[in-house]
């Protein structure tokens, strides 16, 4: 039998410490090379790692919530091989530029050695006598989960369960299923007391921000300190690319096997914009406007952990349908975790689409250190006048957020409009 050390693997060369979010394997459980292992979170994403072999995980080092230096051992594997090896399961290495946050303390599942607790349910381990409780007071493993507790690491002890056992009798607890936190929110930490004793369970409920959910917070201050904000609104007609998109989507999704949104169509109109007005794709050093020859198109997602922006690196290379494809495969990767650090550096222009929520139009902030940010509303059929007829279209509000030390109002409503022009112009005898 060989021993393996994993190692917390380095996930771009300036980052210097890791913290791990999940393990996916506990002690005892057996692992295929390549299956995911665990989750580690760096300030931007949070990746899935595979396991450097297959074998069984014999200890688990680091536990969860922890953060630790790259290489530092995290875990061990028992193989059939020979001879104690040492492995660090690594995505593709970037040239990343990431600060690790402070990790979000949240319950961790790995008990201290000797510790007696029953297996875990949902990801979170629970004494034999909290579970006791709980089948006399007929509180479900659902319920279990959304308990705050106040042991070590976050565990649940015999106080917490039977507070909210006497509040569930009293009606003061809100049914699991209607207990979601906001993105990137999860369980307070357990240590702290003077927040604790300011707002006493049940009456109150304390959050904590993810990682993630910490560092958008930080950039979003900076970005309404450095940048004088100013925003122009354009009604968009998008009937033409909902047309296009409603005749083709069929056969689109036969061909490559995923959906055809309206993004791409938008992330054309906007190269293309850019291209026509290049200062857009600028930034600021000092007094000195740096003009990019190239177009790094971000794409803000709203995922579990917060707000991400992955990156179609040099967009302006690709045509429509390799555009289609970047962007189906930077929503997977977000999905699923799989995202590195190098796919959410270097944007020079970003596209948040709040309208998949159903909302018309909103201001969103810069993305620093770019100049402006495009934010698309909702598209709904509305009344509109064409050559002085009335005449139901598909209508968006799209807003141009913008820095206006360097984009005045005319550069910015030219580039919006060319937005909005290159729409109605979509070509649409292209097809797939």
């Amino acid at each position: 039998m060989a021993r393996i050390e994993v190692v917390m693997p380095q996930m771009g060369e300036s980052i210097a410490e890791g913290t791990i979010v999940k393990w996916h394997k506990k002690v005892g459980d057996s692992v295929k090379k390549d299956e995911t292992l665990l989750e580690i979170s760096t300030d931007k994403v949070d990746s899935e790692i595979p396991s450097p072999a297959a074998g069984v995980v014999a200890d688990i080092v680091v536990p969860e919530q922890k953060t630790v230096p790259v290489r530092t051992v995290i875990a061990y594997i028992e193989t059939n091989g020979e001879g104690a090896k040492t492995a660090a399961a690594l995505p593709p290495q970037t040239k990343a530029d990431t600060v690790q946050a402070t990790p979000s303390p949240l319950p961790s599942p790995v008990a201290p050695r000797g510790e007696r607790t029953a297996p875990p349910a949902g990801g979170r381990f629970y004494s034999p006598l909290v579970l006791n409780i709980a089948r006399v007071e007929g509180i479900g493993m659902s319920e279990l989960e959304t308990i705050p507790g106040t042991g070590e690491g976050g565990r649940l002890s015999k106080k917490d369960i039977l507070a909210f056992a006497e509040a569930k009798k009293k009606g003061g607890v809100t049914p699991p299923a209607q207990r979601t936190a906001p993105t990137g929110i999860v369980a307070a930490p357990s240590d702290d007391a003077t927040l604790k004793k300011k707002y006493p369970a049940p009456e109150y409920e304390l959050l904590q921000m993810s990682n993630v959910l910490q560092k958008m917070a930080q950039h979003m201050v900076a970005t309404v300190q450095t940048s004088p904000h100013v925003a122009a609104v354009h009604e968009v007609d998008m009937t033409e690319i909902v047309k296009h998109r409603t005749a083709h989507a069929d056969e689109f999704e036969r061909k490559e096997g995923f959906k055809l949104t309206f993004t791409p169509y938008i992330c054309d109109a906007v190269i293309k914009a850019i291209k026509k007005y290049p200062l857009i794709n600028s930034s600021i050093e000092g007094n000195t406007i740096v003009k990019k020859n190239f177009i790094n198109l971000g794409l803000a997602v709203a995922s579990e952990t917060g707000l991400i922006v992955p990156v179609i690196k040099h967009a302006e290379e690709k045509n429509f349908l390799g555009l289609a494809r970047a962007v189906s495969d930077l929503a997977a990767r977000t999905r699923n975790k799989k995202l590195i650090p190098d796919d959410i550096q270097g944007g020079t222009f970003t596209i948040t689409n709040y309208g998949v929520f159903g909302t018309d139009f909103g201001t969103p902030l810069i993305n620093q250190p770019q100049v402006a940010i495009l934010g698309t509303g909702a598209i709904k059929k509305r009344v509109a006048v064409i050559d002085d007829a009335i005449a139901i279209r598909s209508i968006a509000f799209f807003t141009l957020s913008f820095d206006h030390r360097i984009v005045d109002g005319a550069l910015g409503g030219m580039f919006i409009a060319e937005i909005a022009q290159n729409l109605r112009d979509f070509d649409t005898s292209m097809k797939f």
